[in-house]
């Protein structure tokens, strides 16, 4: 238990910032769903108004600094990554657009594997011969 007066109060103020925060993040949340659901339904020109309506709640939560920014970027480029990859089918292939960039960050993955260790050893190499040849200088 709070000992000051002023600790007791900052406990007092906490509670109430926490319910407020709280009740802004299902507002977030809520938002987030309703797109999800306009794009599920399968209708783009709904989904896109959807999105239109809600980003500025996202904006909103995030300008409070309830989410990061990034975080609230990220939700943005998802929802409008979704939208734009709608063409006009049914929720079933929505749903099956969804799965399917799941599946590219592994292959991206890979291949920046494969240049990462490929422009790693490079320097590495490079890196070797540099004082070979900074000793040579020196013993001349």
């Amino acid at each position: 238990m709070a000992n000051t007066a002023q600790a007791r109060k900052r406990a007092r103020q906490s509670v109430k910032v926490n319910a407020h925060n709280a009740a802004l993040r299902s507002t977030l949340r809520t938002a987030i769903k309703k797109i999800i659901k306009a794009v599920e339904s399968g209708d783009k020109a709904v989904a896109a108004a959807s999105y239109q309506e809600n980003i500025t709640v996202i904006d909103r939560i995030a300008d409070k600094k309830i989410i990061h920014k990034n975080k609230a970027a990220r939700h943005k480029s998802r929802l409008s990554a979704a939208i734009k990859a709608m063409t006009g089918a049914s929720a079933a292939g929505v749903k099956a657009t969804k799965a399917a960039p799941k599946a590219k960050p592994a292959a991206k993955a890979t291949a920046a594997a494969k240049t990462t260790t490929a422009k790693a050893a490079a320097p590495k190499a490079a890196a070797a011969k540099k004082p070979a040849a900074a000793k040579k200088a020196k013993a001349e």
